[in-house]
């Protein structure tokens, strides 16, 4: 019988962006380096940026003009190697990075965009809302996306991850194309709820979402 991964949470709380991914490659570097597939603990990092926007590889659809006003917003802006076009990050917004090894879940990168998108609609339904996927990654409530998504994976561990709008200011997405995407809006749980949803309270739900869905058990 085969032993279920197991994964550590780690709560980092409100990071600036840099330091968070700094913190995820520190993380990965220790994955990629333990070879006893019987020793792995994968991680499950869960934090809170600042607000900032970060755009994926496919940086040059996006100017030094654009760059310089999104600094004056007031927001922070990276360049990073996830894939996916713009986002946003900011207050009220669960940030979630999967420092998983596929292997030890038998998981192709494909399937594994397939089950973080699921691990956002079950989470979602355990308030009672009926999210789902389209042509365009990410996790969707009625016609707004809930959830961005944008991964990168090397040695086969995985970093970046999933981000949910729990009681965020959507007002930051209007400076941008969420994504790339023209013709969609950005919802929340709390604006999708009518009532205050809180990173708190969404937490122990993802992680559930993920013993079911990733079929793993979590360190106490």
């Amino acid at each position: 019988m085969n032993k279920r991964p197991l994964v550590e949470v780690i709560n980092l709380g409100l990071i600036r962006y840099n330091a968070g991914l700094e913190f995820q490659n520190v993380v990965r570097k220790k994955l990629v380096d333990e070879k006893n597939a019987s020793a792995r603990v994968q991680r499950l990092i869960f934090l809170e940026h600042y607000p900032t926007y970060t755009i994926g590889i496919r940086s040059r659809d996006y100017t030094k003009e654009l760059e310089d006003k999104l600094l004056r917003s007031g927001a922070d802006f990276h360049r990073t190697d996830r894939g996916g076009l713009i986002t946003f990050h900011g207050l009220g917004q669960l940030v979630v990075y999967p420092i998983f090894h596929l292997k030890d879940f038998n998981l192709t990168l494909r399937k594994y965009v397939d089950q973080l998108q699921n691990v956002v609609i079950e989470t979602a339904s355990r308030f009672g809302l009926k999210a789902y996927t389209c042509k365009h990654v990410g996790v969707w409530v009625n016609d707004k996306k809930l959830a961005a998504l944008g991964i990168h994976a090397s040695h086969f561990v995985t970093t970046h991850g999933f981000a949910i709008n729990c009681n965020t200011d959507l007002t930051w997405f209007n400076k941008i194309v969420p994504c790339g995407i023209h013709d969609k809006g950005v919802t929340s749980l709390s604006n999708e709820l009518n009532k205050n949803i809180t990173i708190e309270e969404v937490k122990p739900e993802v992680i559930y979402s993920f013993k079911q869905i990733f079929n793993c058990d979590f360190t106490k």
